[in-house]
């Protein structure tokens, strides 16, 4: 197989085919009609093989079946076949995650109050989680970092898009690049004192009352990695610390 077709065979296994399934589709987009026969001739699976796989996806609805001697199979338009398995995907998307919300519900419901520090770690995870945070803000968010290189466009358009939403946006650094980046904004930019400077730090965020995170790393070839932790007992203690320490120290 070309390596396209290896892309295409994968992407419709994580649509749900299995491997036969996909390979038989594929031959007879190719075909365009074709008994088991010429699909093996086509493709790289047993012509065994290729009647079962084409009666699971004729029960699927992606292809027709002529019953000839011997057998015609002809796929459905590519546009009814996106449709199936779009629909097909979508179902078991709301499937799993209605279950996993059930399941979250009754822990929530009946399970005691944990303290959870999490940690993360590579600097793209750090962006994902500190964006995520970004946007579960209702008042305030508090962000610092060391350099520019930590500061990724989409961080800037998460920040952007907290502004609009009312969302009060301090931004603390050392780095005059990174204060320059928001200096336009209405966004309360600060230097960091020196008594908020480390050299490990990375990144800060804190979000309304009772959510934090903190990295080191990041730059320098050092990888970053970052604790955060919100709606705990843990966070709300930090927060405040911190809130506290900036608030005295920066304004």
């Amino acid at each position: 197989m070309t390596t396209d077709e290896t892309a295409a065979v994968d992407a419709l296994e994580r649509l749900g085919l299995s491997n036969y399934e996909a390979k038989v589709f594929i031959a007879l987009q190719t075909l365009g009609t074709g008994t088991a026969r010429d699909v093996y001739r086509v493709s790289e699976i047993p012509r065994s093989q290729v009647y079962g796989a084409a009666e699971s996806l004729a029960e699927q609805g992606l292809i027709e079946v002529q019953h000839s001697t011997p057998m015609q199979y002809r796929p459905v338009s590519l546009e009814e076949a996106e449709e199936l398995l779009e629909e097909r995907f979508e179902n078991e998307r709301t499937q799993a995650f209605d279950y996993l919300e059930s399941v979250r519900d009754h822990h929530e419901e009946h399970g005691e109050a944990r303290e959870d520090i999490w940690s993360v770690s590579g600097e793209g995870h750090v962006t994902d989680r500190i964006e995520h945070l970004f946007r579960t803000a209702d008042s305030r968010i508090v962000f610092g970092a060391r350099s520019v290189d930590l500061v990724s466009s989409s961080l800037r358009e998460a920040l952007t898009d907290a502004m609009e939403r009312d969302i009060e946006v301090v931004i603390v650094s050392e780095d005059p690049e990174v204060r320059g980046l928001f200096e336009d904004t209405r966004m309360a930019v600060y230097a960091s004192p020196e008594n908020l400077r480390n050299e490990r730090a990375a990144r800060m965020v804190v979000v309304d009352d009772g959510a934090v995170l903190l990295s080191v790393g990041g730059d320098g070839g050092d990888r970053e990695s970052a604790f955060w932790s919100e709606s705990s007992g843990f966070a709300t203690v930090l927060v405040e610390i911190l809130t506290g320490w900036i608030e005295s120290s920066v304004k």
